[in-house]
């Protein structure tokens, strides 16, 4: 099976995933560069117990907007009204993109203005690509890293 079939195969279990299957997903992918993640894109977290997912199911997240390197929104979320904002107080600010070494690769990799917090990506297709939240904090939860994808949203 490719890592490609294994990455779907996961965004779509019920139940827990063990995070040493995502990192085996992870490791057959290719990183992603700056250009590749304009726009909005949808995001979803695979379930591995992090205390970051039960967070972003609080804060009703969407995903997260990149207009260029300098102007990420990192926490889309679904207002009260049902439309999508962007959660400053709870992301701590907004966010940029740089290319960061992490596990031996230069990756994309998003950076919270106001936590130290990374978020690496991966592409799974020009349409999806497969991130790890990696740094102090919620980052890590009993030394595991938070992982979980983000989808293209096409207008």
């Amino acid at each position: 099976m490719t890592a490609t079939l294994d990455f779907h195969s996961l965004t779509r279990a019920t139940g827990h995933v063990d995070p040493r299957e995502l990192d085996a997903v992870w490791a057959g992918l290719k990183p992603a560069h700056l250009e590749q993640l304009t726009g909005l894109w949808k995001g979803g977290a695979f379930d591995t117990g992090h205390r970051a997912g039960a967070l972003l199911d609080t804060l009703r997240w969407y995903g997260k907007r990149f207009d260029g390197p300098r102007d990420v929104d990192p926490l889309v979320c679904v207002g009260e009204d049902g439309q999508l904002v962007s959660n400053l107080e709870a992301g701590k600010g907004r966010a940029t993109l740089w290319n960061v070494e992490f596990r031996g690769e230069t990756t994309a990799t998003m950076v919270y203005d106001g936590m130290p917090v990374f978020d690496h990506f991966k592409r799974v297709d020009d349409d999806t690509v497969m991130g790890i939240m990696n740094g102090k904090g919620i980052a890590l939860d009993d030394g595991e890293h938070f992982y979980f994808w983000l989808e293209r949203v096409r207008s």
